[in-house]
């Protein structure tokens, strides 16, 4: 094979090998663009998967009946003011499979694109604080609870105060906020969304 020929042989390989790196690149690049962008539509993929299962409480708590559950505490009120989105839902978790399930499809939620600002784990049992920031304000919060014969979420979507939210979870008091929605919000009020089943 003549200098020229190796040259051009040699060129021809660079430029498939370039053109496949720049491929892989490229659908790596949408994978993470899609990762990245889905933890919204997890919670909306879970929550409308499993809100009509048999033994389901599911609460979307609308824009105007925020203000009710603002008055729990002082706190809360600090955190209610600027949500958006609210979101309740428990659901029964007792056997280990169910729990083992739940547990994975709640880390699948949060993944990489939420911060853990506070976890328990005692075997299965699972108490999980996740949020996810932008700049200077949290923009999601995700609460998880799971005691082996209930498991339930807390989501929040708005503009929060970091500090006031690390607070909140130190306390444990998005735990009892959870109790306190279903004690003012259950399936018969009016004006939400919600299903006992």
């Amino acid at each position: 094979m003549t200098l020229f020929g190796m040259h051009v042989f040699n060129f021809t390989i660079f430029r498939e090998n370039t053109i496949t790196m720049i491929k892989k690149f490229s659908i790596l690049s949408v994978f993470l663009l899609i990762t990245s962008c889905s933890s919204y539509n997890s919670i909306d993929s879970f929550y409308n998967a499993h809100k009509n299962d048999n033994q389901v409480t599911a609460i979307r708590v609308p824009q105007f009946m925020l203000t009710m559950i603002s008055e729990i505490s002082p706190e809360m009120k600090a955190v209610v003011g600027n949500t958006k989105d609210l979101r309740y839902m428990q659901f029964p978790s007792t056997t280990t499979s169910r729990t083992q399930f739940l547990n994975q499809q709640m880390n699948g939620i949060t993944g990489n694109s939420f911060i853990e600002i506070f976890r328990k784990n005692d075997e299965l049992k699972r108490n999980v604080v996740s949020v996810r920031e932008r700049k200077n304000l949290v923009k999601e919060i995700l609460i998880y609870n799971n005691n082996n014969q209930t498991g339930s979420f807390l989501y929040f979507n708005g503009d929060f105060d970091p500090a006031t939210v690390r607070e909140m979870a130190k306390n444990e008091q998005f735990t009892k906020f959870g109790d306190n929605i279903i004690n003012q919000f259950g399936a018969s009020t009016p004006g939400i969304n919600s299903q006992n089943k």
